[in-house]
């Protein structure tokens, strides 16, 4: 898969792509992961990427054309991505969603700044608008790296163990994980579980069950209760058993 992250801050985004899985990943050639700067598409000399808004107001607007400029010089490069705008007006960002981005060979993210986007960035092309929560921040390249990891941890090969995706918080639809543990076995007073002694398999996967079962019902109820499905995505799951 390739992701093309398009941000002003190239620079900023670099080092976290090239750490841990996201490296990993590069390394085992399954992942590419590259960034673009839309500055660099800009036609006057003092290379600006905004303006102020019509109408007046507070703040500064991305302009459209070096956004959209640098996008077609991309996709005549490469062809056509699946093309993300992070903003806060979007579709809130899920597990199910990074599992539907997995079926895309080529993935395009766009970091806004300042006070947002011309809207005629929306018109003038095909976007999937994602939020990553009722919150703002100061651009969009904090979200391009966590649903970016978030998917390229999901491709098979990628991590060391593949059941490591399958058993956590969200997969399938399903709700929270159940609690992990490991040496000491006693620490401050608080001893593990007798039964992960045991060696009963199925009697650590009933507790392992009713423990994750517990914990999405204390902390995240809401996952328990039946969503419309969205578009695209799956029948009902189960609740719980410059480019560089």
């Amino acid at each position: 898969m390739l992701f093309q992250i398009l941000t002003l801050f190239p620079e900023a985004l670099e080092p976290y792509l090239g750490t841990s899985i996201l490296g990993i990943a590069q390394a085992k050639g399954l992942a590419e992961l590259r960034t673009a700067d839309f500055r660099d598409f800009t036609r006057d000399r003092h290379r600006s990427v905004d303006d102020r808004p019509f109408g007046g107001g507070p703040g500064m607007v991305l302009r459209p054309d070096p956004i959209i400029d640098c996008v077609e010089w991309l996709e005549e490069r490469h062809g056509t991505f699946h093309k993300i705008l992070l903003t806060p007006d979007g579709t809130p960002f899920r597990q199910a969603h990074a599992e539907r981005l997995l079926e895309k060979e080529r993935i395009l993210l766009l970091c806004g700044r300042y006070e947002g986007f011309d809207e005629r960035i929306r018109s003038v092309m095909e976007w999937d608008d994602i939020s990553m929560g009722d919150f703002v921040l100061a651009g969009g390249e904090l979200p391009a790296l966590a649903i970016t990891e978030a998917c390229v941890r999901l491709i098979p090969g990628v991590l060391g163990d593949e059941q490591s995706t399958e058993a956590e918080s969200f997969r399938h639809g399903k709700g929270l994980d159940f609690p992990h543990y490991t040496r000491p076995r006693v620490f401050r007073g608080h001893a593990v579980p007798e039964v992960l002694f045991s060696g009963d398999h199925a009697a650590i996967e009933t507790w392992r069950t009713r423990a994750a079962l517990e914990r999405t019902r204390e902390r995240r109820p809401d996952l328990l209760k039946p969503k419309p499905a969205e578009p695209g995505a799956p029948g009902p799951a189960p609740s719980l058993p410059s480019e560089r």
